[in-house]
């Protein structure tokens, strides 16, 4: 009897140790959470960021559920982005989201193995990140905006609401690989209408201003403002130095006019960062990015801000009214 107690203590120990290791043994069956890295410029804007986010639900791929996103931002230091994209590399993420096409760069070369999502206002094809929109090859896809390339578009909305302006200033950022490619596109498109172009450079804050100061001293009539993330982060910067330098300027994207900005047209950055998330969860399912054409930007957005024109004394055509978009009372 006293062995028989012994050996049924025995057996219930080792059942019971067994019970407590089948929980272990099944969580390190589980399949682990992919990671999504997510490679920008500067800090995530929140509200773009959510809409990315969006993009990725709708593929089935909820942030904190069943998928996890790591963020690294070049704090606008675009010498940063090599080291961060192989930070993303070593991390071994499922896929590397690149919004801006420095971060692109950065990405494409880090990495040939793990796939791509890019979100870039500038011909993919014409940076090497692509072999063409139809069939990228690679390990690269997804959205162009060709912000980059709207210059001539810009320019005669500007003429048409300034009929006698004849100097426009064009602000880009050198550190932006695109930066050339814009200069380019923009100078054949004032020379196409008769305009000289004055192009003024930017990097931070204290530069911006000193560029809006050499616009005023050069008897800038107008402004375009290039393509570039840093530019983005401070629109209402260059908002407000445009009213204060009575300087009529037109931007790339609607959020520059919803911060006071006089006039924006370009693509919509909303729909072009939800089709990346969308990219980005396909990718996650097993799509291959050489399978997966390039999404190029049809929506094109014009939109007036009424109250800079007031606050600069322009009365704007009613034929320009009526073919913005959106009106801004």
């Amino acid at each position: 009897m006293q062995f028989d107690r012994v050996k049924r203590r025995e057996f219930i120990t080792l059942l019971g140790g067994a019970a407590a290791a089948w929980p272990l043994a099944a969580r390190a069956q589980e399949p682990k959470m992919p990671v999504v890295g997510n490679l920008n410029v500067g800090p995530p804007v929140e509200h773009l960021t959510a809409i990315f986010r969006q993009g990725l639900a709708e593929s089935g791929y909820v942030e904190g559920r069943n998928v996890a996103i790591e963020y690294r931002h070049a704090d606008n230091q675009y010498d940063r982005l090599p080291e961060l994209a192989a930070e993303l590399v070593r991390r071994q993420v499922g896929v590397i989201v690149a919004i801006n096409t420095p971060p692109a760069l950065a990405a494409k070369a880090a990495t040939t193995a793990i796939p791509i999502v890019f979100m870039v206002p500038d011909d993919p094809v014409k940076f090497g990140l692509v072999a063409s929109f139809s069939r990228p090859g690679g390990n690269a896809t997804g959205v162009s905006v060709l912000f980059s390339e709207l210059g001539a578009k810009q320019l005669g909305l500007l003429r048409e609401l300034i009929p006698k302006a004849a100097r426009v200033g064009l602000l880009v950022n050198p550190h932006n690989v695109n930066a050339e490619a814009v200069t380019q596109e923009m100078r054949m498109a004032a020379s196409s209408i008769g305009v000289e172009l004055d192009v003024v450079e930017a990097t931070d804050s204290r530069s911006i201003e000193a560029a809006f100061a050499t616009l005023a001293g050069n008897r800038a009539d107008a402004l375009v403002i290039g393509t570039d993330p840093f530019f983005f982060r401070r629109r209402v910067q260059l908002a407000t130095l445009a009213t204060r330098h009575a300087l009529p300027t037109v931007y790339n994207a609607r959020e520059y006019a919803e911060a006071g900005g006089l006039m924006s047209y370009g693509t919509t950055l909303k729909e072009a960062l939800r089709q990346t998330g969308v990219y980005a969860g396909r990718i996650l399912k097993g799509d291959k990015p050489a399978d997966l054409p390039v999404v190029q930007s049809t929506k094109f957005e014009f939109v007036i801000n009424l109250p800079t024109a007031r606050a600069l004394g322009l009365e704007v055509p009613p034929t320009l009214l009526a073919r913005a978009d959106e009106v801004i009372e």
